[in-house]
């Protein structure tokens, strides 16, 4: 099966040269061996001009926010990735960057001698802008291929305001792609030449890294290790795992997904933020486990949350968070150039939050406070360390955690950036649609105004730690979360 047209972009106006060496694939964004509509794609250009395929996964060292936390988990796939090649008719090549601007030029070296050359797809971070430099720099056809969720992101007309709307055009319009899934394996019955050597030059000024080696000694020298390593490893291996552990819990996510200390959660983010696992490989779990096909669709097509899927209470509750709200994060950020600035956020709630931004307030924290968990509020403080030693914080907490920064912040905007950079500095899952979606909503995107209206709050919705207390048993959730501020 032809990878679907919705999910391709021509990245620049070069050519396709059948006549060149080999077909590249530039893994930026889905960094993964299966699933991957961008590796389908690269596999069909190398069997149609019966060229090898060579596959780049490079990580660089100067990315906003980089840390041993984030490299260290982007390398572990690395390293998944090159055993899951294995055997396969590919030349793996994983780049790690020593220093500050050392792979420049490699990609366009090894495009020299490239038929096409096949990239990632990914609405934020430094990836539109690295991935438009590399199609200027190279001198052939570049396509980029979108692999971010089961909605192609060229298929959403506008950036939608609310889950509700975005819900209702999802039913009317997702049914027609659910039929297209990437290949599980893209190799399977794939006739492709021998592999490539790499070219003597460029061995020598880029050598591949040696992925055999322990992760730790792959993490260059310079990377800053003040935000360190978090036990949760990264790559295909790690997600797959956990994905056939949240499979077992599923039955209780309905009921329990939103309580601290139930476990219910997938904890899936960080692996589906970096790639190592598809949405399209969690949504196909999550439909075997219910035995659902195509022909179990409900007929809802009115943008209600349940009755779609035909599926049971829990398996639409969990669809509607990879789903709904995933990919509404997404269109929103393909579609809008400005998702991550505070006029963003819709009219009603730039003017409440302006309305109040001269309100005082009771307490006032300075971000170094805040980033060390040294609050009057011991479930805020709990949140923030489980971000500070684990990369992640549970779905509620989060929301909380960001409602708080709101109402201890001199101001909104101080607020939004407070929030940005503690998120992006520590999660793991950061840097994500998923991360902007989740930061904004703090500040009233994709919600709506609620009453009563409140100081520093106005319309805003509110949430407080004690009404959190009242509502989901929280001391055990208090007990894990206290001791040291920060990972050792």
């Amino acid at each position: 099966m032809a990878t679907p047209a919705s999910r391709l972009h021509l990245l620049n106006d070069r050519p396709i040269r059948p006549e060149a060496g080999w077909v590249l694939c530039w893994l930026t964004a889905s960094r993964r061996a299966t699933w991957n509509f961008t590796l389908d794609r690269a596999v069909e250009h190398a069997v149609q001009l019966r060229r090898p395929l060579l596959i780049l996964e490079a990580i660089r060292l100067d990315y906003p926010w980089a840390s041993a936390r984030l490299h260290r988990f982007i390398v572990q796939g690395m390293q998944d990735n090159a055993a899951a090649f294995v055997g396969k008719p590919v030349r793996y090549y994983p780049w790690i960057e020593s220093a500050p601007g050392e792979s420049r030029g490699l990609l366009a070296a090894l495009a020299q001698d490239a038929c096409v050359v096949v990239t990632d797809v990914s609405p934020v971070f430094f990836l539109p802008k690295m991935i438009a430099a590399g199609a200027a720099a190279v001198p052939v056809c570049m396509e980029g291929v979108d692999s971010c969720g089961l909605l192609p992101l060229s298929a959403a007309p506008r950036a939608f305001q609310t889950a509700f709307s975005f819900r209702s055009f999802l039913q009317k319009n997702l049914p027609d792609h659910l039929i297209d899934m990437p290949r599980p394996d893209a190799f399977a019955g794939a006739d492709l030449p021998p592999p490539p050597p790499l070219p003597p030059a460029i061995q020598q000024r880029w050598p591949a890294a040696d992925l055999s080696r322990p992760v730790e000694a792959l993490l260059p020298d310079r990377l800053s290790r003040a935000v360190g390593a978090v036990a949760t490893p990264g790559g295909t291996r790690a997600a797959t795992a956990a994905l056939h552990r949240f499979i077992g819990r599923l039955p209780a996510y309905a009921d329990d997904r939103s309580r601290p200390e139930s476990g219910a959660s997938s904890r899936l983010s960080p692996w589906l933020h970096t790639g190592h696992i598809s949405p399209h490989a969690v949504f196909s779990a999550v439909a075997a486990h219910e035995r659902w096909t195509l022909a179990k669709l409900g007929p809802t097509r009115d943008g209600s949350r349940v009755g779609f899927w035909g599926m049971s209470d829990d398996a639409e509750s969990f669809l509607e968070e990879l789903v709904t709200w995933r990919e509404l994060g997404y269109t929103f950020c393909w579609r809008r150039d400005d998702f991550d600035q505070y006029s963003s956020l819709p009219g009603w709630a730039r003017a409440t939050l302006e309305k109040h931004a001269g309100d005082e307030r009771p307490r006032c924290y300075s971000l170094d406070e805040l980033e060390r968990a040294a609050t009057h509020d011991p479930l805020w403080n709990a949140a923030q360390r489980q971000l500070l030693r684990e990369g992640v914080i549970h779905n509620y907490m989060r929301m909380l955690w960001g409602k708080k920064i709101l109402e201890w912040s001199p101001s909104p905007e101080e607020a939004l950036q407070r929030m940005i950079h503690l998120n992006n500095r520590w999660a793991i899952d950061g840097r994500d649609p998923n991360s902007w979606s989740g930061i904004f909503w703090v500040l009233g995107r994709f919600d709506r105004a609620w009453g009563p209206e409140r100081p520093i709050y106005g319309t805003i919705r509110y949430m407080s730690s004690a009404s959190t207390g009242r509502k989901f048993p929280v001391q055990g959730y208090l007990n894990q979360y206290t001791g040291l501020n920060a990972p050792g």
